[in-house]
């Protein structure tokens, strides 16, 4: 395969798995970073992630696993980033500020970067003057598990140019994933980021035993909350640069459909998470349990402080804030909500 074609995935995890996996089906030849040898070496012996999504098996002649992240930077035109958003700084932190240079950068993150509060692109943006037509994002519907099992998902992949977008879409279809392509890269990015702070409260009022009549009242106005956060968002950056307002599709799979699956799933991570904590755990022990990255945990605390200049009224994302991080009773956070639903 010529560096002109070759992909790199940056990450291990569960996502970063399940995409590797949709790649390897369609027969592409991938460049992997994987920080630990271990599980380099239980990989290439026993063909499988032995930490996740352990009943893909990988044929590994398709695989070039590496610890050495320069390597796989330098090996791949497209590169993958499948990291925690939490560690994305540290993990990248070790590039030249022109290892980016002419590479596809595709995000399958759902976070924000923690230390800023910015958006992915942004952050590559300053780090490594990464173009914004050089960017592209997943989003779902689309859980890793149900990938693992070959159950027909769908991906979004939005990016500025359409063709460009389609181009990146197509290395990932298949016959159990379609792909939706979109230009629509802020605003999917921030309801990834929102529908996971949204799935922790929905686990939260699972834990507390609420029913479902209560929890699709509470999806709906956290669906509502979404529409306003992202209108004022795009208010304040027309205001600032002197531009239109960008119009978003609501519910488009990317908006609506992903803000369900995560709440409702019981695959997804960031309402099991909510439901441990409904249940009495500790955030610390909620963790320990879990075992795996709940990208809303972070969320909620980089929302809190973007819409401190952003300045939209979101009484839901706020409570979930509220628990998480200033200890309010998830009880006394959710006997508020209950009176300003409608």
């Amino acid at each position: 395969m010529s560096k002109e074609n070759s992909i790199g995935i940056i990450g291990s995890g569960s996502w970063a798995t399940a995409l590797a996996k949709i790649l390897t089906d369609n027969g592409h030849h991938i460049h992997w970073w994987i920080r630990n040898e271990d599980t380099i070496r239980h990989m290439q012996l026993r063909h499988h992630n032995k930490h996740y999504l352990t009943s893909v098996y990988f044929d590994t002649s398709l695989l070039e696993l590496s610890s050495h992240l320069e390597e796989v930077v330098a090996a791949c035109d497209l590169l993958l980033l499948a990291v925690p958003s939490a560690f994305l700084e540290d993990v990248l932190g070790v590039l030249p500020e022109d290892a980016l240079k002419n590479k596809r950068i595709v995000s399958a993150i759902k976070g924000l970067v923690p230390s800023t509060n910015v958006l992915i692109n942004e952050y590559l943006q300053e780090a490594f003057d990464l173009p914004l037509d050089q960017y592209f994002t997943i989003t779902g519907p689309c859980h890793a598990e149900e990938v693992a099992n070959e159950k027909l998902s769908y991906l979004t992949f939005s990016g500025l140019q359409q063709e460009r977008t389609q181009a990146v879409a197509d290395l990932f279809t298949g016959s159990y994933l379609q792909t939706i392509v979109n230009t629509d890269v802020i605003g999917v990015q921030l309801a990834a980021v929102m529908k996971n702070v949204y799935a922790l409260g929905a686990g939260i009022a699972h834990g507390l035993e609420y029913g479902d009549n209560f929890l699709s009242v509470f999806i709906a106005n956290c669906f509502r909350e979404m529409q306003a956060f992202l209108e004022k968002y795009e208010e304040n950056k027309a205001a600032e640069k002197g531009t239109e307002m960008m119009v978003h599709n609501y519910t488009a799979s990317a908006y609506l459909g992903d803000l369900l699956v995560t709440c409702y799933s019981l695959h997804s991570r960031n309402r099991t998470f909510g439901n441990m904590i409904g249940k009495g755990y500790s955030v610390k022990a909620a963790q320990l349990e879990l075992n795996m990255i709940a990208e809303g945990y972070y969320a909620s605390k980089c929302l809190h402080e973007m819409n401190r200049h952003i300045g939209a009224y979101m009484p839901v994302a706020q409570a979930v804030f509220a628990v998480l991080w200033q200890q309010l009773h998830p009880v006394e956070a959710f006997l508020a909500l209950e009176k300003g639903f409608i």
